[in-house]
């Protein structure tokens, strides 16, 4: 089939209380490797590319892969746009056909973070795009991405008054992940997630959750994510099967051959979050 948008498989999600999982890709063989995983267990999936994935190549690349991917698929698909870093990202993004888009103005000023939003909900909503935020900030670092030192997590008021103003489809909350490489076991503020859920009616996300143990990830979803977002244990699920093979052969010349085993625990590893997820058998 098509892509699709996020829309109407998160309010499912929501609806049913599971999640989505979403899946950063950095190219041919994870996108392959993540929708069939999908396909296997007949589940909606999230695909989705950061700012400085795109920037390697481009959000044509990304989108040309991910488009010919969804059409051989008879699961749901996305190509999201992950922690879009301006307006002029998003609306490339937009214009070359992410079927969800994400403006993360979360390191600038409340006001600023609602002005920058407010304006892409604007541009995407007439062409039915739905439109993903941040409020708060996610720890970590990881590409681009510069949480600092964490800290500032999402406050439940001021969430009310960003949804209403902006007019997002999905929040993601600040409630101490972190991108990247854990040092530890993550401390994660469940309590302020249903505090947020209470006051907050749309779709939460849920970011930096490589390295966060599933039964932490099960109970954020209990108490109100719809999407959760991998990244970081996909590159190491990907370089693992390479360096293998490498080691096994180390005269082997043919990127095929490494790049398979890659896709093979790639996709081992999506199958196991959509587990975690609850997304099996949901297309």
């Amino acid at each position: 089939m098509s892509l699709v948008t996020t829309k109407q498989i998160m309010l499912d999600a929501q609806a049913g209380h599971y999640a989505i999982g979403a899946f950063n890709v950095e190219n041919m063989e994870m996108v392959q490797a993540v929708v069939a995983a999908a396909e296997e267990l007949k589940s909606p999936v999230i695909m989705q590319t950061t700012p400085s994935t795109v920037k390697y190549a481009d959000l044509a690349y990304f989108y040309a892969n991910a488009k010919v991917a969804a059409e051989k698929a008879s699961v749901p698909v996305v190509m999201h746009l992950d922690h879009g870093s301006s307006f002029e990202l998003a609306m490339r993004a937009l214009r070359t056909g992410y079927t969800s888009i994400m403006i993360d103005g979360s390191h600038d000023s409340f006001e600023d973070n609602i002005a920058v939003t407010k304006a892409v909900v604007d541009a995407c909503h007439p062409s039915d795009v739905p439109v993903e935020a941040e409020l708060g900030k996610v720890g970590g670092k990881e590409d681009d991405l510069d949480g600092g030192e964490g800290g500032g997590y999402t406050v439940p008021f001021e969430a009310v008054e960003f949804v209403e103003k902006t007019g997002i489809d999905s929040l993601a909350v600040a409630i101490g992940t972190a991108h990247g490489v854990y040092k530890g076991t993550p401390n994660l503020d469940v309590d302020r997630l249903s505090e947020i859920r209470e006051v907050v009616s749309i779709p939460l996300v849920l970011h930096g959750t490589s390295g966060v143990p599933d039964e932490a990830v099960k109970e954020c979803i209990s108490r109100g994510i719809c999407k959760v977002n991998y990244a970081t244990d996909l590159r190491i699920a990907f370089s693992k099967g390479v360096t293998e093979v490498l080691k096994e052969n180390p005269d082997t010349i043919d990127p095929k051959k490494y790049n398979a085993r890659g896709r093979e625990y790639v996709k081992e590893y999506v199958m196991n979050k959509m587990k975690v997820c609850g997304s099996v058998g949901k297309a």
